[in-house]
């Protein structure tokens, strides 16, 4: 018997809740936020977006009732009855939350913004019309990164001294053409996953070093490869390594989390980056120094990156709409850090 066969995920149970309104009905809505709330049980009432036949397309596919002709008319209609989950480009974030109602509850796909001075315009927006809203930084609650925190927090792996992400893939850029030509792409759009996820398991780092590449083959990127390291101080290495133009076949595609203690390491492969969008298998391999014969063993996963980790940052928006909780984990307030260390990221890249 695996004595560690306690550490699993678990779909939350959610309970009675409120529907949520979903703005935007792009492929991220289709192949991940639907598909959680389905798996949880959360209702959705209503979806709009800009072009009313993908909204159209989805509220068919989802059975969902209702396809909304404006933002003003969902918010109208809606009031703050519900949750509303906004999944458009960061720059069109804060003129979604200027048409929503006061004192409503919010879910905004990441990035708060396309830089630190939208994120700070979107908290002051939230603080002013008394928002309660998260950030969809939904790797926090990944089934293998939850498996990991029960192990750090039971202190099985002793002190955390070295924090490796990895990212060696192909990434087919084309299938979010919003991205051709912007300012910024790979941090701001991918590694900020992992800047988030580092600050939510390690706390605030000292200073952020990095450097963005762009590919002579995607010359209409601004950037697709980083290298990042964050400061925690002489005892701690954090490292960030991803290269999104490994055009050359499976074979040699990897991407994984790394997390090495005094006491035991985990490591987790992040297969849906693999052979994107089909993806390939997960893993969760670990190894502790007290087990003898000392080998990798492997746990179970109940679930994967997508679509299992957005129940996760919806279900803080749930709790903290019924009371459980006061400030959901992915607050605004938090995760403008985040986006603070994004901007610095970049500022390092450029000096």
């Amino acid at each position: 018997m695996n004595r560690l066969e306690h550490i699993r995920f678990e779909i939350p149970v959610i309970g009675k809740t409120c529907p949520v309104a979903i703005i935007g009905a792009g492929g991220i809505v289709e192949g991940a936020h639907l598909p959680a709330y389905r798996l949880a049980g959360i209702p959705v009432a209503g979806i709009f977006d800009i072009d009313m036949s993908k909204a159209r397309n989805l509220a068919a596919a989802f059975a969902i009732p209702f396809v909304y002709d404006s933002i003003r008319q969902m918010a109208t209609e809606n009031g703050c009855s519900c949750i509303y989950d906004i999944a458009v480009p960061g720059r069109a974030i804060p003129e979604v939350i200027r048409q929503l109602p006061d004192h409503s509850f919010v879910l905004m796909q990441k990035p708060m913004g396309e830089n630190e001075q939208q994120a700070e315009q979107i908290l002051q927006l939230c603080r002013q019309k008394h928002i309660t809203a998260g950030v969809n930084f939904q790797l926090r609650y990944a089934p293998y990164v939850l498996m990991a925190k029960q192990m750090i927090a039971e202190g099985l792996l002793g002190d955390i001294c070295d924090l490796e992400i990895y990212v060696n893939v192909y990434t087919p850029w084309h299938l979010w053409r919003f991205l051709y030509g912007a300012p910024r792409v790979e941090i701001l759009y991918h590694s900020i996953h992992y800047i988030d996820l580092v600050r939510n398991m390690l706390g605030e780092p000292a200073g952020i070093f990095a450097k963005t590449t762009r590919h002579p083959k995607m010359q209409q990127l601004r950037d697709v490869k980083s290298n990042i390291i964050m400061d925690y101080g002489d005892l701690v290495r954090v490292n960030i390594s991803t290269n999104h133009t490994h055009d050359f076949g499976l074979h040699n595609q990897d991407a994984f989390i790394k997390i090495e203690g005094t006491k035991g390491v985990i490591k987790t492969t992040l297969g849906v980056l693999m052979n994107y969008p089909d993806g390939v298998e997960d893993s969760f391999e670990y190894i502790l120094a007290d087990e003898h014969p000392s080998e990798w063993k492997t746990l179970p996963l109940n679930g994967s990156w997508f679509p299992h980790a957005f129940i996760g940052s919806m279900h803080e928006l749930i709790k903290a709409r019924q009371g459980i909780i006061s400030c959901p984990d992915n607050s605004v307030e938090d995760c403008v850090n985040t986006m603070r260390l994004v901007e610095k990221a970049y500022k390092a890249s450029k000096a």
